[in-house]
């Protein structure tokens, strides 16, 4: 996905659809997918770097270490307004997100990630 790479490391085909797991690294200075909103609940580790997460309205610096629950409905993003590249673990909750990365993947293909807002 251009300056996002993406990583399962468990699908809903080994969790019975229960939950997936991901590895999502961002470029250095890189944003991400615009806020969107869905049923699912992700829970974030931040593996390496500071990323910056769009959660509702606000925006919180989690440096290499944070961890942050997102409940299902509510708008969310991510991005690395850093200069070295970062790494987040992904919990999703139900499985099946996987599904939709083909599409994401051709999303980001015609509307490569540009710069992040750093706000």
């Amino acid at each position: 996905m251009g300056r996002i790479h993406s990583v399962f490391k468990a699908d809903g085909s080994e969790t019975r659809r229960r939950y997936s797991v991901s590895e999502w690294w961002l470029e250095p200075n890189t944003h991400g997918p615009p806020p969107h909103r869905h049923d699912e609940e992700h829970a974030w580790f931040v593996i390496e770097g500071t990323m910056r997460i769009l959660v509702g309205k606000t925006w919180t610096r989690a440096p290499q270490g944070s961890f942050m629950v997102i409940p299902g409905g509510l708008v969310h993003t991510f991005e690395n307004a850093g200069r070295k590249r970062a790494g987040m673990l992904s919990l999703n909750v139900p499985g099946g997100f996987e599904d939709d990365m083909p599409g994401i993947a051709e999303w980001f293909l015609a509307n490569p990630p540009g710069k992040a807002l750093g706000r």
